[in-house]
């Protein structure tokens, strides 16, 4: 029996969601697989979406036209900006999410989409002929031909979870593990690693004492992680959550019980981050936070954020009982480790194929990568570029310079990773111009030109930006007095007084003013949404650092658009290092950019590199 598609995914997670989604909207036919149907954009872990870089990463999502934003929007029950004392560059929205609406809300998208068909089964093995993919074979023998595939498998492969001394070869939340397609990737010569996540226990909300928390609300003004979405339409009633704190008799209990602890007595092989990890690692604190959480509407379950742990049940109650509010909590899930199967991110391109088997791409946690997040965005990468392979279209890749989604997939096929990699706004060196603000500005056009992006939002987009910039050109040109109105507002904010005229623009730059806050002396200002507020004002503002950024952003395009031959011999550059010759033989860095950022490859070596391609390209012209 065999079936025909132009695509199939592996995995219905973030990932596979994204991946499957973005081919059928390509017109692609793809068939969607999942160990378990009622598994879909299921969240076994944390109930939100979004957090410090996760939320650039969302919003990116949303701009180049994926579904991750549009879903959380439909099924939060707590939305937040954080970082608002900071600066734009760190303002992350977060969301709390109804688990099973969010999972329900995902699925309704998929089937409704014309051209995805959702599969319940295992798939066992990756058919190739002559190094590129031809189709897939389930647990039951059947064949699926196809021109691609994407592999979402999460942490599903021959994945294992992990209580104290005991183990149990599941997938999370007890579902069935995939045990067959490691074997078939690795004859295929494709390297696999080990890793470990971890999950913290559910407590029963009745039991735990809120009085010894501190609340956490969300935010009265609801800012959308969807573009094309309102902040009136999103206004809902919100759920609180609350923070409490880890404290001595807990890392006490802890440092006791080590020797119980798989992750120290070397049960479990994969790396990956817990709350014995934390205690360890930071000695010399002596509190961690910890946020208690509603799983959705229709549940008492709480779920204990920043304390996953593989500690055995009689520890973890006395563990979870030292934290204030939770002395007389009852455990509904136990916290558990899971072990799974995942490739060496080094074996892929940065367009997410792997080197090795043609029209084989990979997303998510399969890429050894944490977090819905990353996920979603590898997920959606991969299928634009699976999508486009099919078409007979050129790759798209998104660089350092464009997006929190090209931090993430550089460091993963250019550095790898050792243990699950997440995402943070230390890692990328042009954050000021990433914010979460402007993905739209940065990405949407890109999203048009794929094909996800439909024209009526585009050209919605085209007219924000217009207006953008026609209100910076305004209030650089708009100059007010030194009369008793504008001195009055001055003095509101404790901002000099003037003694000549000024810009608004230069009003704006100061510490304590911003846009909105000199509407009443702008009598000529015309009615802008606040987004296009926010715009005006971050752009003014740190005009400054914008443009040193800029300046730097240039510089790193000039190294990338020094492109190396596929088929350098890199053992014919004299003067490299042996490590650079191993290190760049086996990532095959696709510019002198990409070069400089593999680890164990020196500025020395780049400058060796750099005069050796001079020659190589003035030998290839004669």
């Amino acid at each position: 029996m065999t079936e025909q598609f132009d695509a199939i995914v592996i995995g219905a997670g973030h990932a596979g969601c994204e991946a499957a989604l973005a081919l059928a909207r390509l017109s692609c036919k793809t068939a969607l697989f999942t160990v378990s149907v009622d598994s879909i954009a299921m969240m076994p872990c944390n109930p939100n979406v979004g957090g410090t870089s996760k939320g650039h990463l969302v919003r990116e999502i949303d701009a180049l036209g994926g579904e991750m934003g549009k879903n959380i929007d439909r099924t939060f029950i707590q939305s937040k900006m954080l970082n608002q004392s900071k600066g734009p560059a760190v303002h992350s929205l977060r969301a709390q999410a109804d688990k099973k609406e969010y999972s329900y809300a995902m699925r309704k998208v998929i089937e409704e989409t014309d051209g995805v068909s959702i599969k319940q089964g295992e798939i066992t093995d990756i058919i190739v002929e002559d190094g590129k993919v031809c189709g897939v074979k389930s647990y039951t023998g059947t064949i699926y031909s196809c021109k691609v595939v994407v592999l979402c498998t999460g942490t599903y492969l021959n994945a294992r979870c992990i209580t104290g001394e005991t183990s149990v070869y599941t997938g999370p939340n007890g579902l069935q593990s995939a045990t067959h397609l490691t074997d078939s990737l690795k004859k295929l010569g494709i390297s696999m690693r080990r890793f470990k996540t971890g999950t913290p226990a559910r407590m029963d909300g009745r039991t735990i004492d809120y009085s010894k928390m501190e609340p956490q609300y969300g935010d009265e003004k609801i800012v959308p992680f969807s573009f094309e979405n309102k902040p009136e339409d999103l206004e809902r009633e919100q759920v609180k959550c609350w923070l409490t704190y880890t404290n001595e008799e807990t890392h006490k209990v802890i440092r006791e019980n080590l020797d119980r602890s798989p992750l120290y007595s070397g049960y479990i092989k994969g790396t990956g981050p817990s709350i014995e990890d934390k205690v360890v690692r930071f000695a010399d604190k002596n509190r961690h936070q910890v946020f208690i959480e509603p799983e959705g509407n229709y549940t008492n379950e709480m779920y204990v954020g920043g304390m996953s742990s593989s500690l055995p049940e009689d520890v973890q109650e006395k563990m979870y009982r030292s934290v204030p509010g939770l002395e007389h909590a009852k455990i509904v899930r136990n916290a558990y480790a899971i072990e799974y199967d995942c490739l060496d991110s080094l074996e892929l391109l940065p367009t997410l194929e792997l080197k090795k088997v043609k029209g084989l791409f990979s997303a998510g946690q399969a890429n050894g990568s944490s977090g819905y997040e990353e996920a979603a965005a590898q997920g959606l990468v991969a299928g634009i570029n699976a999508a486009r392979k099919c078409l007979g279209k050129e790759p798209i890749i998104i660089d350092r310079s464009q997006g929190y989604v090209g931090v993430l997939i550089d460091d993963l096929v250019t550095k790898g990773t050792n243990e699950p990699y997440r995402m943070m706004t230390s890692r990328a060196e042009y954050r000021l111009l990433l914010r979460q603000d402007n993905a739209d500005e940065r990405l949407t056009k890109l999203g048009y030109e794929i094909g996800l992006i439909s024209e009526e939002r585009y050209q919605h987009f085209v007219e924000k930006e217009e207006q953008i910039k026609k209100e910076i050109n305004r209030v650089l040109h708009t100059h007010v007095g030194n009369t008793e109105e504008v001195q009055k507002l001055l003095d509101e904010y404790e901002s000099t007084r003037l003694v000549s005229g000024i810009s608004l623009a230069e009003l704006i730059r100061r510490p304590e003013l911003s846009y909105d806050k000199l509407a009443p002396i702008d009598k000529d200002r015309p009615e802008l949404s606040e987004e296009v507020r926010e715009e005006v004002n971050i752009n003014l503002k740190y005009e400054g650092y914008i443009k040193r950024q800029q300046k730097q952003v240039e510089q790193f395009h000039k190294l990338e658009s020094k492109k190396i031959p596929s088929d350098i011999n890199y053992e014919d550059v004299k003067s490299l290092r042996l490590e650079a010759i191993q290190k760049l033989s086996d990532i095959r860095p696709k510019s002198v950019g990409q070069a400089a950022r593999i680890s164990g490859v020196s500025p020395s070596d780049i400058s060796v590199l750099t005069v050796y391609l001079e020659q190589y390209h003035r030998k290839r012209v004669d």
